[in-house]
């Protein structure tokens, strides 16, 4: 019930300037709600790497609610995501789920570090059961949350998690270091198929694990309830204020700019437009403002989060 029609092949060229397909997915099923579900599962399997791809906006559109019950049109991103859309802002049906996955591949690694031979005697790697899965929330500040792993049987992949009121018994057979990441889960209704991506060191912290699953994607460090003490004593830094930039949200080319330095913009006016993807993308402004300094020119090249100009 799963299909894919590729639209790369290795040492091909993906242009910003025409269709920038990677693949078409089509799935059929018994009903909506299961072709829904088989589709959701194939997006879980895309590993795609080097390049943005739009399967997390996908993901949101097939769990959005109006999309499910089949009322949908042309007009609905307008509608629903007049803003933009943010990748971070997909929800999880289950979040600890994530956080529990996070969990047991951790308790994986730790497992085999445990096995390393020629570690000294009296200070070899010792595995606990009670960790704490530290994420980072959309103000940037850490969120704890202490997760017991328990039962581990290293030769069958098989472990009970537990975060809060919730328990999962994961299987998995998948390698460590292996992006693709599949087995099975059970909440207690009965074992089901999962696949994930999970990755280590994937983000800025190179002890963090980026897990990804229906669209929705967390950075969690799994730590001992001592290191999750000592890391909630080191100084805040409070994300960089980009309120103040007009950043390019696609790749493409910049066919105008429709301001100049010093003037005074309302929110609604025309900033810029690019042109990718065979169609103009019009930029407008979010609040009123003043135009400091232009930093792209008509005609240029932008790559993604490409500084265009900045307010006073």
């Amino acid at each position: 019930g799963v299909r894919v029609d590729t639209g790369v092949y290795e040492g091909g060229e993906i242009p910003m300037y025409y269709d920038s397909m990677i693949a078409k997915l089509i799935v059929h099923g018994r009903d909506r709600q299961h072709a829904i579900a088989l589709m959701r599962e194939a997006l879980n399997g895309f590993v795609i790497r080097g390049i943005h791809s739009n399967i997390p906006f996908q993901a949101a559109l097939l769990a959005h609610p109006k999309f499910v019950a089949g009322d949908f049109n042309t007009g609905f991103i307008a509608e629903h995501y007049g803003h933009g859309f943010r990748a971070e802002d997909v929800p999880h049906g289950d979040p600890d789920f994530l956080v529990a996955l996070a969990a047991y591949v951790h308790r994986r690694y730790r497992a085999r570090a445990s096995g390393i031979s020629g570690q000294l005697e009296g200070h070899g790697v010792k595995v606990r059961e009670q960790f704490v899965v530290v994420t980072l929330a959309a103000d940037g500040r850490h969120v704890h949350t202490p997760v017991s792993v328990t039962d581990f049987q290293g030769k069958t992949g098989s472990s009970a998690v537990t975060v809060g009121a919730n328990s999962y018994q994961i299987d998995s057979k998948s390698p460590l270091g292996s992006i693709r990441f599949e087995g099975r889960v059970d909440k207690g209704q009965g074992s089901v198929p999962f696949t994930a991506q999970v990755e280590r060191g994937a983000g800025k912290n190179p002890l963090a694990l980026r897990v990804q699953h229906n669209g929705t994607q967390i950075e969690a460090m799994v730590l001992s309830p001592l290191g999750a003490r000592l890391l909630g004593l080191m100084p805040y830094k409070a994300p960089p204020d980009l309120s103040k930039f007009l950043m390019s949200p696609m790749p493409g080319l910049l066919v105008d700019v429709a301001v100049t330095e010093g003037q005074q913009v309302q929110a609604g006016e025309k900033l810029a437009v690019i042109e990718a993807m065979k169609m103009e993308n019009v930029l407008f402004a979010t609040q009123d403002g003043v135009v400091g300094k232009i930093s792209a020119g008509k005609g240029e090249s932008l790559a993604v989060d490409q500084v265009i100009l900045e307010f006073v």
